[in-house]
């Protein structure tokens, strides 16, 4: 996705309508959707590469000229004419979103360029070391049954660990996968049950027959201002919330599924991978817009809690 921002300042009210009106002074382009996960990925000094889709048209053009700013591999992304590049636009006034407009096509695509992208991925996995496989799923359209299944299936030959940041139309198609990460309110859309998200008991036993169920090794569950709650089996842990000043929760998933990814590819413990997330998430939540963590804060704070020792 391509992440659009325009940044102005609001002085006085529409007359036509009661909205605020905003001079805008700055226009940018930024990588978004599971480019967010690349770029937290490289930010902490690995080599993401991305299988993707985007539209032939001047947001996927954008896309590609950022991706190459950062120099960022394009081995993995395909172009198709019967779509658009996926484009949000957020506008900020006086350093507030104020309103987001989404541009974007959320039907599968087709059965052909299905098998394209999996020719893609089969050959990179082949040909490339991959450490990890993330699936980054927005309900786009990209990810389908067939994809998830051929992917995972590849990547468990090839004793790769798959890590999945769910949404709601394939959360049951997820099955032997290494670390499923949704938040709380996929978890219950996805189960299709309601329940108090403070009601640890009920909580803890939904995940554990989720888990279970679809063979799982490790559900990692965000809970906002509450923390997270991890689950593999043998530990079964809430972690705690970092008090901090949140300005903004736009790509704190990101966030917190590519961390999760490096630290399962570094063999950490589900614990410390929990703890290390945590951090990584409620960091990026102090500023404005979607941004990478920062690698020296996040080992800074990383540091304070294990010579707490709370790591």
């Amino acid at each position: 996705m391509v992440d659009s921002y325009m940044w102005g300042k609001v002085t006085r009210v529409s007359p036509e309508a009661p909205v605020p009106i905003v001079a805008v002074n700055k226009r940018e382009f930024r990588l978004g959707g599971a480019a967010n996960v690349a770029l937290n990925v490289q930010a902490m000094g690995a080599n993401p590469i991305m299988c993707s889709v985007i539209g032939v048209d001047t947001e996927g053009e954008i896309f590609l000229s950022l991706l190459q700013d950062q120099k960022l591999s394009l081995k993995g992304i395909l172009k198709s004419r019967g779509r658009i590049t996926t484009t949000k636009t957020r506008v900020i006034g006086n350093n507030h979103q104020l309103i987001r407009v989404d541009e974007e096509m959320e039907k599968d695509i087709s059965e052909l360029e299905t098998d394209q992208l999996l020719r893609v991925i089969l050959y990179l996995l082949k040909t490339e070391k991959v450490n990890i496989v993330i699936f980054e799923d927005y309900d786009k359209g990209l990810i389908t049954a067939k994809l998830i299944q051929k992917v995972t299936s590849e990547a468990k030959k090839k004793k790769i660990p798959v890590v999945v940041d769910p949404k709601k139309k394939n959360f049951w198609n997820y099955k032997d996968v290494t670390l499923f990460k949704p938040n709380m309110k996929e978890l219950k859309e996805g189960l299709k049950k309601d329940f108090d998200s403070s009601n640890k008991k009920k909580l803890a036993e939904a995940v554990a027959e989720f888990r279970e169920k679809q063979n799982i090794d490790t559900a990692l569950i965000t809970l906002s201002e509450h923390g997270m709650y991890v689950d593999d089996g043998e530990t079964k842990k809430m972690i705690p919330a970092v008090v901090r000043n949140i300005a903004d929760v736009s790509g704190a998933g990101d966030t917190v599924v590519s961390i999760a990814a490096l630290c399962l590819a570094a063999k950490l413990d589900t614990e410390s991978i929990a703890i290390i997330t945590n951090l990584a998430g409620g960091q990026v939540c102090e500023k404005v817009g979607v941004v990478p963590v920062n690698k020296k804060q996040l080992f800074k704070e990383a540091l304070t809690l294990i010579n707490n020792k709370q790591l």
